[in-house]
């Protein structure tokens, strides 16, 4: 398909319907942070330090998209906790770079594990076992989607 041909209404529909439900589900998820002593901005660069780590606070504010200060802080309160830890970079002595400790590492494995919790649990509350298959199924398709 090129960029010329016109959608068929059946997939302009999936494409709007799968915007709108992914943006509120992952605001949910994002609100399920845990343990509640963090925030869940602080809860996101721990999952996003998971995922890439290490990385400068200027890359995580890139990626998180807030001002370079905001993450200043984030970083610096979870330091505080002990959940991240700042090392000099050994390409570029004059950046740091932050990986998270064994603490956060636990503390990232938590939030994973209780949003995919919640999300196993409201599923089988909200969904029939062929509403499920279903999922299953549109997940693939969604999945090739996001490799191509």
């Amino acid at each position: 398909m090129t960029d010329g041909e016109p959608l068929s209404p059946t997939a302009a529909q999936a494409a709007s319907d799968t915007w709108v439900v992914v943006g509120r589900l992952l605001r949910k998820l994002r609100s399920l942070g845990g343990d509640g002593d963090i925030t869940p901005a602080q809860t996101s660069v721990l999952v996003r330090l998971g995922k890439q780590s290490p990385a400068s606070a200027s890359e995580l504010a890139a990626v998180e998209q807030v001002r370079p200060q905001s993450m200043a802080k984030i970083v610096a309160a979870l330091e505080e906790s002990g959940l991240v830890q700042r090392n000099p970079d050994p390409d570029d002595g004059r950046r740091q770079l932050v990986t998270l400790t064994a603490l956060g590492r636990e503390r990232r494995q938590g939030v994973k594990r209780a949003r995919e919790a919640w999300l196993a649990r409201a599923l089988q509350e909200q969904g029939t076992e062929e509403e499920l298959q279903a999922l299953i199924v549109a997940m693939g398709v969604l999945d090739k989607v996001a490799g191509s």
